[in-house]
């Protein structure tokens, strides 16, 4: 088999194990637990799951989605996050080649995607999450400056530090904006800690603008999606219709990614558009 197909193939592998543990950060985080201890379990009956059962996708299937235990449906969930980190590490092995671009894009993409989850879930940024971003993000910038690798997505050392500054303060700044202008609190701690991983991930400008992108992207979201589908079941069940809450993390991150892989080629073209560098 070709190495750079048998690479892919490893990665995606290596994700779907990923994305099994990914789950359980994703349950037990916002909830104040342990991801090691005890062991999985049925979340109705708490049955141990065995290592067979385990298995990402694999296990699911095998037993039909339901526990071996309690007969009860498991949620589908699980293997959609299991082959979604699959793919997305299968999508880092091929952009990235055989090179610790690749580990880091795969590993901070897995990191935005269980950000999303949680906060869309819970309203929450879990610290295990951007805590063990930020570092690695800091760590693996070091160890490529020092390979002599090249960056073709990551920020240097020193950028990755004024990215991290630039992005918590930025949206610290908007956040208390927002909280002066409606007399509620507008932006979460967890936003700030989230773009402290993204600054230092794409540096300060692409920080900056990422911000931007999340909220084209939230309001249209917003806009098209969430607001008609939250009235109209406002209209059915008779009940006062509520704007519903939709947390900004859910975008940031996703964000995030595309100003990662795209941002360099979105300043190209906006400093030839106004006509001065933008880097």
């Amino acid at each position: 088999m070709d190495p750079f197909v048998l690479t892919i193939v490893a990665f995606a592998l290596f994700g779907a194990c990923f994305g099994s543990f990914l789950n359980v950060c994703v349950s037990r985080w916002p909830a104040g637990l342990s991801v090691v201890r005890p062991a999985s379990r049925c979340p109705k009956c708490e049955r141990e799951i065995r290592w067979h059962e385990n298995v990402p996708v694999v296990g699911w299937m095998r037993l039909g989605g339901k526990c071996a235990g309690c007969a009860l449906p498991i949620s589908i969930e699980y293997p959609i996050v299991e082959v979604t980190v699959a793919m997305l590490w299968a999508g880092a092995a091929y952009l990235g080649g055989y090179g610790l671009d690749a580990l880091r894009l795969a590993t901070f993409a897995t990191i935005m995607l269980g950000i999303t989850l949680t906060d869309a879930r819970h309203y929450v940024i879990p610290d295990g999450f951007t805590v063990f971003g930020f570092f690695f993000v800091l760590i693996t910038s070091v160890i490529a400056f020092f390979n002599g690798t090249p960056e073709q997505w990551f920020a240097t050392p020193i950028d990755a530090m004024y990215g991290a500054c630039a992005g918590a303060g930025f949206i610290a700044i908007i956040g208390w904006l927002g909280e002066v202008a409606l007399k509620k609190e507008a932006m979460g701690f967890g936003d700030a800690t989230l773009m402290a991983v993204v600054g230092a991930a794409v540096g300060p400008t692409r920080a900056i603008i990422t911000v931007f992108v999340a909220a084209a992207l939230g309001a249209s979201t917003f806009l098209i999606i969430v607001y008609p589908i939250s009235w109209l079941r406002a209209q059915r069940a008779g009940r006062e219709f509520e704007p519903p809450l939709v947390p900004f993390g859910v975008f940031l991150a996703p964000a995030a990614v595309v100003m990662l892989l795209g941002g360099h080629a979105l300043l190209d073209w906006g400093g030839t558009l106004l006509g001065v560098p933008l880097h």
